[in-house]
Order: structure tokens, then C-alpha cells, then sequence
């Protein structure tokens, strides 16, 4: 017997996005899932959520739909046994798949409320007994799909469904995480690339419920801020950054940035900062942030030297140069909800930013920090210089570190001294990284911070109420109905590690101070 056919119905028009998870997991993964409706899913587009149980019983059984409610004797009308395979017991197949029914059902309920909210079509289907690649290739041809989201424990087949569907594929390496493999097809008239209308539709994903208790991943900041807030909306927002796509970062003529910039208009320029023009733009209707750079600026160097060697999901990404003549430009991602600290500034975007939001914010920001601490390839990076003011929001909601203009490659030294200077310099990220959470608690910016006591500083504003309390009176005041307070507790405990680092005679290192945060009990002891 054939692969099944699993759509029971003739494709329609909406767009599709399959996610493949391992179903002979006892306990169902939902990483996949996560990332996909925070990142590629858009409104109105269907997600078949297909779970593989390749392993059970050795035995080839057909495919059917998994819907809510269904009995076995339901799932058996659709049920079809292969020949030829041995003898299969129904009673105990059916007791298994009931198991994975009941399973998927409770793990998949809160997305199903999500998903209904942005008029998301949600189907979960079952594939017993057949190859997670063939399988998830010909539900690929029975739809019109434009994402793949491979569970990690799949990514060995990642090659076979690469080169036998013509969609984008994304391989999970961790929770928020994943490897691209941006389709080979050429685009069409829907592409989201090319259509201007979908801007609205992918600011929008993740939209969250009022209770974000069903799901603390999703939350948004509303398009329509005030103009003081946010830099000019690009007309075609990113929800596929250059940066991560073939052949970037790469070098980029005076004509392509002239081109992109108007040829360097002031109605394209954003602000100038440090002896720096910050011009957006539209490049392949993808909208970029160009900085130019004077010709004897040293600075353009070390940051391209820096950038080319890093690339992480919450860093603002490199994609491109240009070296010509005079003119020095570099070229990277443009997230489009402007600063976490305008957000902080602005009560309705403030609002948004639930607790739960804001813890997110800080482990994304803590995960970036960690990238370039230790895993960065082997000569570790310092930014020296985070701050909210320097953390963006992309549309899809995410927190990204940019703004690399201080940041130090630390060249790999093996004497005393060296070892010495480069912890002082990464203890002031992780002294940086403290104040950082300290304005997600209070919902104030250290830079713009006033208070009527003559002379005071922000932390010695905030850093008795973190050190001797209540929390309550620190806590940003226009999210005080919240029962996510325990989140502002981990991140208290981790900021005042952070900023109290040089008094102990330890010095605590990024990783450390981001497993409190994240609310690790055994690393929360030891503090």
C-alpha cells in the first residue's frame, strides 16, 4: 500500500505551515509548534500539526486526521491496515493511538484558542507505522505549504524533505531556536515578500489571550503607536530576515545602498548618533537598517569583524558592507516595534508587556549575552553597552541585542593579566545586564529616570526595594493586577547579582545569572 493521502478535503486557498513532531516521545514537544506561530505563522493560514509514530509496532498502518472528541470506534472507520506486515492486534493499536489522542488534546488545547483568535485553521493528524520524511513530503504536495517545522529529534531527515518540496524548511536546535532552509521555489504572486498588504496580518501573530496563563509565549505591541514611538514603519515588515538567507551577509555596491536609501535622502535617515547617519530602507522588499560610517572611522572595522562572526536569532544580524571609495556602510536586520525602552516609555505598548512578556525579554536578551560570552567560537565578545535603549522588538515580538558600536572582540591570551582584564570587562556586561532587568521590573528607562530626591540614581532608587522590599513597590504599576509576580522574583534575585558582582568574592558569570532568571532552584541556592 501506498502513502495515504491525508487531506481528506481539496487544498485550499489559504496558505499552510506543517509542523512534524515525534510521536513516540511519551511527553509531546511542543518547541516546534511554539516557534512556528511565533515566527512563520501568519492569520488566516492553516497549520496541520502532524505527529509520527514511526516506531510503533515495527508495522505499517495508514494515516488518518486526529480530531477533538473522536472516539475510537471513529478513528477505526478511517483506519486502514497494510498486508504483508505480520499480524497487528486492533484492540491494543487502538488503545495506543487513544493515548496519543488524549495526549495531544491536553498539550494542544491553549494553541488551539490561540490559533482560533488570529483565524488560524488548526488540524492535528497522526501517521503510524510510516517514515517521518516521506510522510511529511506528501502532505507537502497535498497542500499548499510554504513552512516545514521539523521537531529536533527529526532533523536526520531534513535533507530528504529539503530536496523534495519546494517550501521553506526550519529544524529545531532548541527552544526558540532553529536552523533555516529557505525554499529554492521561485516566489509567487502571494509570496510574502512581494504582497504589501500582509503587513498588518504579520505584525500581528500572537496575538495573546487575556489570560496569559494559556499561553505566556504570545503577547504584541500594537501597530499603531504613536509616531513619537517607534522609527517609520517599513511598508513590508521582516518576518524572514536577510541576514539568515543564502549568500548573506555579502557585500553591497554604492549603487545597491544609494538605491535602497534614495540616494541617501534625509526623508530615509533615522537619527544621527555617534558621528553616525542611521538610514532604513527596502532591499528586496525587506526593510534594512544602513549606519554610515566616516572614512577614517576605525569603528566600522571592528564592527564588521565583530558581526561577521556572529549570528543568533536575538541579535540584530549582519547583512552586508559596502567599502567604496570614502564611503564605509554597514547593512543589518531592521526589527520594526522600535527600543524596548519607548516601549517602557509608552503606557499602551508598557501594558503589553506583560510580566510573563518581560521575563521572555530578559532570557532572550541573557541567551544573546551568553552566545557572545561562551559560545561564540573561541574568543569571546563583549557589547559593553546593554541597555533597553539598545534591546529592539522585531515584529514577531522577539527581543534582539543591537548597537555593537562598543563591543570588543577579546583577542586569546594566556597570562595572568589578560585573564584578569577579560573578566572585568565581562562583569560589566553582566553589571549592565542587571540594570537592564531592573527596568523590566520597574518600567523605567536608567537613562531618562527622575525622581523628586535631590541626586538620586536610578539604582539607588530601586536597589534597597530589590535588597530589602516589598518587590511590590519597585514593580512597574500599570501591571500590578498580574499572578505572574514570581517571574519579577527570579529576575529581582538575578539583578542583584548582577549589580552586586564586584562586592562578592565571586564573580558570577552571565550563564549563572541567567539560569536565576529562568528560575533554576538548584542555581538559585547556591546564590
Amino acid at each position: 500500500m501506498g502513502l495515504p493521502t491525508l487531506s481528506s478535503t481539496p487544498p485550499s486557498e489559504r496558505e499552510g505551515v506543517i509542523v512534524v513532531m515525534d510521536a513516540n516521545r511519551n511527553k509531546s514537544n511542543v518547541d516546534a509548534l511554539e516557534w512556528a506561530l511565533k515566527n512563520v505563522v501568519r492569520p488566516r493560514d492553516a497549520v496541520v500539526v502532524l505527529g509520527v509514530l514511526y516506531d510503533i509496532g515495527r508495522k505499517n498502518f495508514s494515516c488518518f486526521p486526529l480530531n477533538r472528541g473522536i472516539s475510537i470506534s471513529g478513528i477505526w472507520e478511517r483506519l486502514e491496515f497494510s498486508s504483508g506486515q505480520g499480524e497487528v492486534n486492533p484492540r491494543e493499536l487502538g488503545e495506543e493511538i487513544e493515548k496519543k489522542r488524549e495526549q495531544y488534546q491536553i498539550t494542544l488545547q491553549p494553541f488551539h484558542r490561540q490559533c482560533k483568535k488570529n483565524e488560524v485553521k488548526l488540524e492535528v493528524k497522526l501517521a503510524a507505522g510510516y517514515s517521518p520524511a516521506r510522510v511529511t513530503v506528501k502532505e507537502a504536495q497535498n497542500s499548499n505549504t510554504r513552512w516545514i517545522v521539523l521537531d529536533s529529534h527529526l532533523k536526520k531527515h531534513k535533507v530528504y524533505i529539503y530536496g523534495h518540496v519546494g517550501c521553506n524548511v526550519a529544524v529545531m536546535k532548541g527552544k526558540n531556536f532553529a536552523t533555516l532552509m529557505p525554499s529554492n521555489a521561485p516566489r509567487t504572486e502571494h509570496s510574502v515578500y512581494q504582497n504589501p498588504k500582509t503587513r498588518t496580518e504579520i505584525i500581528n501573530i500572537g496575538v495573546s489571550s487575556n489570560n496569559e496563563s494559556q499561553n505566556p509565549n504570545y503577547f504584541t505591541l500594537q501597530e499603531n503607536q504613536p509616531s513619537s514611538a517607534s522609527a517609520p514603519t517599513p511598508p513590508s515588515p521582516c518576518w524572514f530576515p536577510l541576514s539568515w538567507r543564502t549568500g548573506y551577509p555579502r557585500a553591497f555596491t554604492l549603487n545597491e545602498v544609494e538605491e535602497i536609501t534614495n540616494e541617501l535622502s534625509d526623508e530615509h535617515m533615522i537619527e544621527y548618533i555617534d558621528d553616525r547617519k542611521i538610514y532604513h530602507g527596502i532591499f528586496q522588499e525587506i526593510p534594512v537598517i544602513i549606519s554610515s560610517f566616516s572614512e577614517n572611522d576605525e569603528r566600522f572595522w571592528s564592527m564588521l569583524m565583530i558581526l561577521s562572526r556572529v549570528r543568533h536569532c536575538n541579535i540584530v544580524n549582519l547583512v552586508g558592507y559596502c567599502c567604496s571609495g570614502a564611503n564605509r556602510f554597514l547593512l543589518t536586520d531592521y526589527p520594526c516595534m522600535a527600543t524596548l525602552e519607548i516601549n517602557l516609555k509608552v503606557d499602551d505598548t508598557a501594558r503589553k508587556l506583560s510580566w510573563k512578556a518581560r521575563w521572555y525579554i530578559a532570557q532572550e536578551i541573557g541567551g544573546s549575552l551568553r552566545y557572545l560570552h561562551e559560545e561564540c567560537g573561541d574568543e569571546p565578545i563583549v557589547h559593553q553597552s546593554v541597555c533597553s535603549s539598545n534591546v529592539v522588538i522585531s515584529h514577531c515580538c522577539s527581543a534582539m541585542l543591537t548597537n555593537f558600536i562598543t563591543a570588543k572582540l577579546l583577542n586569546e591570551e594566556s597570562t595572568e593579566y589578560h585573564n584578569a582584564e577579560e573578566d572585568e570587562l565581562l562583569s560589566v556586561d553582566v553589571h549592565d545586564y542587571g540594570i537592564l532587568l531592573v527596568e523590566l521590573i520597574t518600567g523605567r528607562s536608567a537613562s531618562f529616570f527622575t525622581n523628586h530626591g535631590e541626586g538620586q540614581s536610578f539604582l539607588d532608587w530601586a536597589l534597597p526595594i530589590l535588597e530589602d522590599g516589598p518587590i511590590s513597590q519597585a514593580m512597574d504599576p500599570r501591571l500590578m493586577n498580574s499572578d505572574d509576580s514570581w517571574v519579577v522574583q527570579c529576575m529581582a534575585k538575578a539583578a542583584l547579582l548582577c549589580l552586586k558582582n564586584d562586592d562578592s568574592g565571586h564573580r558570577y558569570s552571565i550563564s549563572e545569572v541567567l539560569a536565576v532568571v529562568r528560575g533554576d532552584q538548584l542555581a538559585i541556592s547556591r546564590c
